[in-house]
């Protein structure tokens, strides 16, 4: 998978559809809203805080990792678009990952979810006060679901 590049037409589609889901179940912006489409994709793979997003599939892959998330995960964008998103979890905690997941379908959002994640190289972290939301598509269909922090701290 190429690099993301915020010129090409799906990745500002792509993040304004995250900016535009977060800010209809949340009431907040993520990035200032004024920003053109290009600009703010941009902006969004800069900012110094984790936006990830997957899809709706049976084992849903992510579909969008930031650069902050992809330094904290330790991939790159090649590898950690497209992974199945439950490979962020260790085994024993993916059941709770799949309850957060449960709500976060139920509800629209929730802003109050911490949890252990584990990078590439084994390194766990613990993440605190994320807010998850569900990403809907232009014609009303669900779309995936997509998370944003800027607390998380490493595990001994």
């Amino acid at each position: 998978m190429l690099e993301p590049n915020p010129a090409n037409h799906w990745q500002a589609d792509h993040a304004a559809q995250l900016l535009s889901c977060y800010r209809h179940w949340t009431g907040h912006d993520l990035i200032d809203p004024s920003l053109p489409p290009p600009e703010a994709a941009h902006t969004l793979y800069g900012v110094p805080f984790v936006v990830l997003s997957h899809g709706i599939e049976a084992d849903p892959c992510f579909t969008y990792a930031n650069l902050t998330a992809q330094r904290l995960f330790e991939m790159p964008w090649s590898e950690i678009v497209g992974l199945p998103s439950r490979y962020s979890a260790e085994p024993l905690v993916r059941e709770e990952r799949e309850h957060l997941l449960r709500r976060v379908a139920e509800h629209g959002f929730i802003d109050d979810y911490s949890g252990v994640r584990i990078a590439k190289s084994g390194r766990r972290f613990r993440i605190e006060h994320a807010t998850v939301w569900n990403l809907i598509a232009a014609d009303g269909s669900p779309a995936g679901q997509a998370a944003a922090f800027s607390h998380w701290h490493t595990l001994d």
